[in-house]
């Protein structure tokens, strides 16, 4: 007897888990800096006013990026085979206060790269390492009708308050526990393993790129 075909929506969620359980994501470092530029000069009009609230020209835009502190602030990525940034989360700490220690979460995906639950994968991440960096809150301030984002802070169980257009959101974090060590220690040693296979495999087909045309020309 052979099983019934599934279903179109349920092959498209079969898809999506799939691809978002392939989603792996590396912290950058400031040997990024580029990658970085060109991801957010990446961003369209609309993109860029719901990443910063407001906005910014291509000015702002390299002027944020040269001001990243890769000593206070983790940001994380995603790439594609070809090395390209598609989604970036930063998560930077502020002035510890009467909250305790607190870190706000920012993130932008390319358009390209969007529907795969990236943004989510992005902001999980992001909690797992606030958690083993002592953190108490993690923050996250958008405009209202960022429905991207919004989708991310409630599926999260995020306190939200709204005003005047804008939302702010707070999520409680529990303190670090060996599982969440290890997790995060896992997930950073198999995407770097992937970053450097794609990294190799780039090498490659730029050299197979080279010597082609010249064995075309003999």
């Amino acid at each position: 007897m052979t099983a019934p075909n599934p279903t179109p929506d349920v092959a498209r969620a079969t898809v999506a888990a799939n691809e978002r359980s392939s989603v792996l994501i590396r912290e950058l470092t400031s040997g990024d800096i580029h990658r970085l530029q060109r991801h957010f000069l990446a961003l369209g009009e609309e993109d860029r006013l719901l990443r910063f609230g407001q906005a910014v020209s291509d000015d702002v835009i390299t002027r944020y990026v040269a001001s990243l502190d890769f000593s206070r602030d983790s940001i994380f990525g995603v790439y594609d085979d070809n090395l390209a940034l598609v989604a970036v989360a930063h998560v930077a700490r502020l002035p510890e206060g009467k909250n305790g220690r607190v870190a706000e979460f920012g993130v932008s995906v390319l358009e390209s790269a969007r529907g795969r639950g990236i943004g989510s994968r992005l902001f999980e991440r992001a909690t797992i390492h606030c958690r083993n960096q002592r953190v108490d809150t993690l923050y996250m301030h958008c405009l209202s009708r960022n429905a991207r984002m919004m989708r991310i802070a409630k599926k999260a169980g995020m306190e939200i308050n709204y005003a005047y257009g804008e939302a702010d959101g707070y999520l409680s974090l529990p303190p670090a526990d060996p599982q969440s060590m290890l997790a995060e220690m896992m997930q950073e040693q198999v995407a770097a393993f992937d970053y450097a296979v794609k990294r190799q495999l780039r090498t490659t087909r730029r050299l197979f790129g080279a010597l082609l045309p010249n064995q075309r020309a003999a």
